[in-house]
């Protein structure tokens, strides 16, 4: 079994956040308290990741929509704390749906950071597990497991991929359920110090929350991951080679979109892990195709450039 995943965004450049007051708990105006929105987001530096967000996703426009109106929230809620505005905590417990590839762990990563910019999490790191990471395999395995990620995650977000297995009906003996219930106490209690979300297929995710009424009770925001269309893929292709200090021939961008119109119609496609996934054979192929003529001096265009035949050779293009 794999360790659960941690990450913390913005490091030790990030601001010192102020941390939101207790619900309905009135504080006494602070005479250096910031007082318009520009001023909290001069501060925080908040508005630079929503826009790091917008440069390194492409599409999900919905998605970062929702984004901008969590952030706005969240400010104008310090802005009336600043003023001695008595004010409840918002729930900030997700749930994000759609297919594998598309963002969904890199939003919750921004999403970590905006949240301890502005105060809400103390530490703004994400701790990203699966079922495996909270549930034991016999009595007494999964209560010390669960809280044990939990313990970690506190003061950041808990991220839990395919949320729905942790739920299997089918299964009188499965420990899931005590994982459940041990959430859901966590959630509702410790809210002012951690936010879970929860991740997965749409319509599994839907059949879980139904299953869970409890749950479904305690996530206030309900984020939909659209597929990207055929030129988000495209451009997606472009930046990922871009990163990697290669592009495209002439030629190859073309035979590349004739490759993503066959692969989206095959089973399994993921969005952009699938085309992380094709660029990296592309590039298998080109070191193929370099590695054959030992004895040329290879220029810095031969080993840039992916051709229109790297991306061809795929068996998406054979046919029967």
């Amino acid at each position: 079994m794999n360790a659960p995943l941690y990450r913390i965004p913005g490091g030790a450049s990030a601001p010192e956040p102020q941390q939101a007051q207790p619900a309905n708990e009135a504080v006494a105006p602070a005479q250096d308290a910031p007082r318009t929105v520009g001023d909290v987001l001069r501060q925080t530096d908040v508005e630079r990741v929503l826009d790091d967000l917008d440069r390194e996703l492409v599409g999900l426009a919905p998605v970062k929509a929702r984004l901008r109106d969590i952030a706005a929230l969240l400010v104008i809620d310090r802005l009336r704390m600043n003023l001695g505005l008595a004010a409840q905590n918002p729930s900030l417990h997700m749930s994000f749906t759609g297919n594998p590839g598309t963002g969904k762990t890199t939003v919750a990563l921004r999403m970590a950071e905006i949240l301890h910019r502005l105060g809400y999490v103390r530490k703004g790191h994400l701790v990203a597990v699966t079922r495996d990471d909270l549930v034991g395999q016999y009595i007494g395995h999964t209560a010390p497991k669960t809280k044990e990620v939990l313990k970690k995650a506190m003061g950041g977000v808990l991220f839990i991929d395919e949320a729905y297995y942790l739920y299997r009906p089918e299964n009188e003996r499965d420990y899931g359920q005590e994982a459940i219930e041990i959430l859901l106490q966590v959630m509702e209690n410790q809210r002012d110090d951690l936010v879970v979300i929860l991740a997965g297929y749409k319509d599994r995710m839907d059949t879980f929350f139904r299953s869970n009424p409890g749950m479904s009770s305690r996530i206030a925001h309900h984020l939909d991951f659209p597929d990207y269309a055929p030129d988000e893929l495209l451009t997606i292709a472009g930046k990922m080679l871009d990163a990697q200090n290669y592009r495209f021939a002439d030629g190859a961008a073309d035979a590349f979109a004739g490759y993503l119109a066959r692969r989206v119609q095959q089973p399994h496609f993921a969005n952009a892990r699938s085309v992380r996934n094709a660029i990296d054979r592309a590039r298998l192929r080109q070191a193929s195709r370099l590695f054959v003529d030992r004895d040329r001096e290879l220029t810095r265009e031969d080993l840039t450039t992916i051709a229109a035949e790297d991306i061809l050779s795929s068996r998406v293009f054979q046919t029967n």
